[in-house]
């Protein structure tokens, strides 16, 4: 079955870097081909950037992806928190991916107000157009982040509450599915550390860390897709997937990108709101979750979304990002695989890239 042949998409943030992944894999077709992609965003340059690079592809097998762009994707300007350009994307899609956020850490604690206003309006402008409108919306997922999981920063609490928002939207709108993805760092995704990092060695160092014990769970883009399609095929309403992947200390990446270079890691203390360790899921949450393959799914807490039946526990403790760390071969090996190992080049040389 291909759930997504001849629907309707809407994806919200849908020029961020996990939004265009998404789209890619979409008109690939692995899942069906959709009758409409609407990417709704608020930044027209991103827009123009994205359709031209859609409208340029030279590939032989990407001009076959993208022979039908005129008629299958479409962009349109508009802001999540504002509930009219939200109720006009969500009316005409059968299927909506939520990745619109203010997700940079330091820049929610600055101004915690505005990530309420996109990390919880939006949500609940997507919630709402369904409930009042009466729209046939068959699917929504939420896409969320491991710092929703006991947050200690106004990113993690924003996107806590979102969750929440989508699972209790089972309630208002029963004939829609809501449910949600939670992933820690994506690999090289616009905002994380490898870019960051990858400057900094170019630019001749130092490296900065905020602290030496610091993990993080990682995965690709490509992985980030994959929970939302396995959630989309699979997930019952109310549930949280996650995905099964490493971790790494902060300090073993950056020496695993440095390699044989001459370059200094500095340790520079802890950014407002950040954790040394993230957790995917919660002790108390553990109780609620079951084993889905390479994923596992949270119940949701409210007796009247769970479906009935006994939970078949998955993990006795919490699934932290310190519990499961890679060895720097392991992570030169993913590293690797990926292409995201810098050529050994001197630091000079590195630093004429940047000019």
């Amino acid at each position: 079955m291909l759930p997504l042949k001849n629907k309707k998409v809407l994806i919200t943030g849908g020029t961020g870097s996990l939004g265009k992944v998404l789209t890619k894999r979409l008109l690939s077709g692995e899942i069906g081909i959709p009758k409409k992609i609407i990417i709704l965003s608020r930044d027209e340059a991103k827009q123009h950037f994205m359709r031209v690079e859609y409208e340029h592809v030279v590939a032989a097998t990407d001009e076959i992806i993208y022979n039908n762009f005129k008629r299958l994707l479409e962009f349109r300007i508009g802001d999540v928190r504002d509930f009219h350009s939200v109720a006009s994307a969500v009316k005409d899609a059968d299927i909506v991916f939520s990745a619109a956020a203010l997700k940079q850490v330091p820049t929610c604690e600055y101004f915690p107000f505005e990530a309420v206003k996109t990390n919880l309006n939006g949500p609940e402008n997507i919630v709402r157009a369904i409930q009042e409108h009466g729209l046939n919306v068959e699917t929504v997922i939420g896409i969320s982040t491991d710092k929703a999981c006991k947050p200690v920063n106004v990113m993690g609490m924003t996107k806590a509450i979102q969750e929440r928002i989508f699972i209790q939207g089972n309630m208002r709108c029963p004939n829609t599915r809501f449910v949600c993805v939670r992933y820690g760092n994506v690999l090289a995704s616009r905002g994380s550390v490898i870019p960051l990092f990858h400057k900094q060695i170019m630019s001749g160092g130092p490296v900065t860390v905020t602290t030496s014990d610091m993990t993080r769970f990682l995965l690709s883009l490509d992985q980030a897709v994959d929970v939302i399609f396995a959630a989309l095929n699979d997930a019952r309403p109310g549930e949280t997937y996650i995905p099964r992947v490493p971790s790494a200390r902060m300090t073993d990446l950056a020496a695993v990108l440095i390699g044989d270079r001459d370059i200094e890691t500095k340790i520079t203390g802890i950014r407002p709101g950040e954790k040394i360790h993230e957790i995917l899921v919660s002790e108390e949450e553990s109780f609620l979750t079951e084993d889905r393959g390479n994923f596992y799914s949270i119940s949701s807490i409210l007796p009247e979304v769970k479906e009935n039946g006994q939970i078949e526990r998955a993990l006795q403790s919490e699934y932290s990002s310190k519990d499961c760390v890679m060895t720097r071969e392991e992570l030169h090996t993913l590293l690797e695989g990926y292409g995201l190992l810098l050529e050994q080049q001197s630091a000079s040389a590195e630093g004429e890239l940047l000019r």
